[in-house]
């Protein structure tokens, strides 16, 4: 892999979108961290970077929504995905005692999945944009009354002492992470991907939109099925064009060049409103590795 490509993720350093970025492209690569998932989209399109890291799903929480929104104009492409595992700690500025904590800062989606031990005392709970990115700011801040909720290897790159050991609530929890190119990158795509690809199970990422009648939705379902094809995935959204109406992300156990793909597709074309590929790329291997 080039050490010249330069890849977005939203956080700081140690943040799980970098080990997520780390686990696909390897250490020979420029991260670049920002501030927000939709600055991760905007570095990409803008040309200060050639891919990004955005998270699509945690086995505990379920799928992040606001990832699934930042891809509905077509604008960015899936060519890849990680999944990273998640092991949380609440972790303070050295010399500072688990008694001695009344805050604790981490991003809602963590605070989430360790609120079985963060319900065992009466802490503040505060919500950050990032969990590594709220080890940063106890540690810029000086707060010796205050913790974050973060990965080891985020309490270590920010200077914190972890005051318990795992906490996140759920034995093999973990997170799935898109990689992500401009839709018409196809030659950084390749470069991106093609040692990702060698002998790994594909999946199709698919957007549909269907008239609001009876029936349209199965009438999806059955070009599925009738291909032959597993879907692994089903999610709504709310439809940007009317209020009340929605389209469907759908993931398929299928790769580009898959005949019973090409199938599926010409068959939903005839049931659609709208249906936009957002990405055929190789299944991330679990625990996660670089595919």
């Amino acid at each position: 892999m080039s050490a010249a490509l330069r890849v977005a993720y939203a956080g700081e350093p140690g943040a799980f979108a970098e080990d997520a970025l780390i686990a696909y492209f390897g250490e020979a690569v420029t991260s670049l961290p920002v501030g927000s998932f939709g600055a991760v989209r905007e570095a990409i399109l803008d040309g200060r970077a050639d891919a990004g890291v955005l998270p699509i799903e945690n086995v505990v929480n379920g799928t992040v929504r606001e990832t699934l929104d930042l891809l509905r104009d077509g604008a960015l492409q899936i060519v890849g995905e990680a999944v990273v595992p998640v092991h949380l700690v609440v972790a303070a500025l050295p010399g500072v005692a688990l008694a001695e904590v009344l805050r604790i800062y981490s991003h809602a989606q963590a605070l989430a999945q360790a609120e079985d031990f963060l319900k065992s005392r009466d802490w503040t709970l505060l919500t950050t944009y990032n969990t590594a990115g709220a080890g940063a700011m106890i540690r810029e801040r000086r707060e010796r009354d205050a913790a974050a909720l973060l990965s080891p290897r985020a309490a270590t790159l920010h200077g914190l002492t972890p005051l318990t050991g795992p906490v996140e609530g759920s034995e093999g929890n973990r997170t799935r992470f898109w990689i992500l190119q401009r839709a018409e990158g196809a030659a950084t795509r390749g470069a991106a991907t093609a040692e990702a690809s060698n002998g790994a199970t594909n999946r199709t990422t698919l957007l549909i939109g269907v008239k609001n009648e009876p029936g349209t939705l199965l009438a999806v379902l059955a070009q599925i099925a009738s291909a032959g094809l597993n879907m692994s995935k089903l999610e709504s959204r709310p439809s940007a064009g009317s209020d009340w109406e929605y389209v469907f992300w759908v993931d398929l156990d299928a790769g580009e060049g898959d005949p019973a793909l090409a199938t599926a597709l010409e068959g939903l074309r005839g049931v659609t409103t709208e249906l936009r590929l957002l990405g055929s790329y190789p299944r991330a291997t679990e625990p996660a590795s670089r595919v």
